[in-house]
């Protein structure tokens, strides 16, 4: 009897390890990580990332096309409440930069995010964005250094902007200039990966 309750206990352990939740990684985007202008959802770079990590990590898309970091800082409570994510990817600022937003507002934002994202337990990554010069150099240039900034101040991880080499690639952009293509996204994903450099469960 002894060595049926030793073997029921241990198939009891091997069940209840076997069926412990995949850590979550949460990424909070814009157009760049829903896959804007992509013929399927599942050519963007964040699902292939899900195909890649699908045995180690739940990946939820919380992108949006057309958010700014105001907006995601709406949303970022109720989804850090509803998955209690492990890492939280912040993709946002594009649509500030390119509508002439405040970048000190741009700032907050993104520090408020961040702040938000560890007091809950996640380890942050702020992806750097850039944007074309349509507000002169000075705007431009101090756009992009407050991504590496705010990462800095918060003590977060930074993933440099994913598409510097791919926008100067024939084929990588659509006809609008800002939006990759499906044959960039692979790329996309492994910059992400490599960046983050996750270890395997």
């Amino acid at each position: 009897m002894k060595w049926f309750l030793s073997l029921l206990a241990g198939l009891l352990l091997s069940v209840s390890v076997s069926a412990e939740p995949a850590p979550r990684l949460l990424v909070l985007g814009d157009s760049l990580s829903a896959g804007y202008g992509l013929e399927h959802p599942d050519q963007g770079w964040v699902s292939l990332m899900a195909q890649d990590l699908k045995n180690d990590y739940k990946v939820i898309n919380a992108s949006i096309s057309g958010d700014t970091t105001a907006g995601g800082l709406a949303r970022l409570p109720a989804l850090l409440d509803k998955y209690s994510p492990e890492i939280l990817i912040i993709e946002l600022g594009g649509n500030d930069g390119l509508r002439g937003y405040s970048l000190a507002t741009l700032r907050q934002n993104l520090s408020q995010m961040v702040s938000l994202g560890q007091a809950a337990g996640a380890e942050v990554v702020v992806m750097e964005i850039q944007i074309p010069p349509n507000y002169g150099k000075r705007y431009t240039e101090k756009f992009t250094a407050i991504f590496s900034q705010v990462a800095a101040d918060k003590n977060a991880r930074l993933i440099p902007f994913f598409l510097t080499e791919l926008a100067l690639v024939d084929g990588m952009m659509q006809a609008d200039g800002i939006h990759p293509t499906a044959a960039a996204q692979n790329t996309m994903k492994d910059q992400v990966l490599d960046a983050l450099q996750l270890a395997q469960r």
